[in-house]
């Protein structure tokens, strides 16, 4: 037979038939007189253990000691796949489980689910477009600085800012916040920082407190530099003497 016909009989393609070639799992016949390479039924029972063998997830490279040798023990290797398995099992369902986390809170697919339910109060709140951006892009550079053990950290106080005594005064110093520029006040700045730090001081306290996990301490320089590119001038300036009062209280 030709390998069109046995590529039909044995439910594989052509293209497939040259991948086995090439591979070493399946030998390439002579050419005959007219030109045409010549199968027989030995290679058509050869392709079907080939297909039978990747449909439990065997590579190619492995297959020819199964299909020459008949005293080799395949459960070893069955079991090695089995376990494989089971690992990919585990982080697929690892990985939907995080996505319908994600997908609960409405958030974006680069967010920490941890956080996610906290910063969705914040999203609902109608915050300018460049507000939720900064506050997604710290929350992601913080999360991944505290990385896995410090998490939970993280999310106290995160769950700490939004509850529903503090989210209101957030979402009020966040929109004054947004609204400086080059018209406001010395004074304007000064009330905002008071207000943020009656408001706020004792959480942030919390969130640099001794047991506070080591990334964070690595995070000042890097937050001045994300805020430096992304603020303007009144805004840098408003952090700047929070950061001070902050310090000094």
């Amino acid at each position: 037979m030709r390998s069109g016909e046995l590529a039909r009989l044995a439910g594989v393609t052509v293209r497939a038939l040259r991948h086995y070639h090439q591979v070493g799992v399946l030998a390439e016949p002579d050419r005959g007189s007219n030109g045409y390479r010549s199968y027989d039924v030995h290679d058509l029972i050869r392709v079907v253990r080939i297909k039978r063998l990747a449909s439990v997830g065997i590579p190619l490279e492995r297959m020819p000691d199964l299909l020459d040798d008949a005293a080799v023990d395949g459960g070893g290797l069955l079991d090695e796949l089995a376990d494989e398995l089971t690992e990919q099992i585990d982080r697929l369902t690892a990985q939907r489980d995080l996505i319908m986390r994600l997908r609960a809170h409405d958030a974006a697919p680069d967010l920490p689910p941890e956080l996610a339910p906290f910063l969705a109060v914040f999203a609902a709140t109608g915050l300018s477009p460049q507000l939720t951006r900064l506050d997604r892009d710290q929350s992601v550079l913080l999360a991944h600085l505290v990385g896995d053990e410090g998490m939970p950290h993280l999310a106290r106080v995160y769950e700490q800012i939004s509850t529903s005594t503090l989210a209101p005064a957030v979402v009020e110093l966040a929109t004054r916040f947004d609204r400086l520029g080059p018209a406001t006040t010395e004074e304007e700045i000064e009330e905002l920082v008071d207000a943020f730090v009656s408001a706020f001081g004792p959480v942030l306290d919390g969130l640099f407190e001794e047991s506070a996990p080591p990334g964070l301490s690595r995070s000042g320089s890097l937050l001045t530099e994300y805020t430096t590119d992304v603020l303007n001038e009144q805004q840098r300036h408003t952090l700047t003497r929070l950061a001070a009062a902050l310090e000094k209280d």
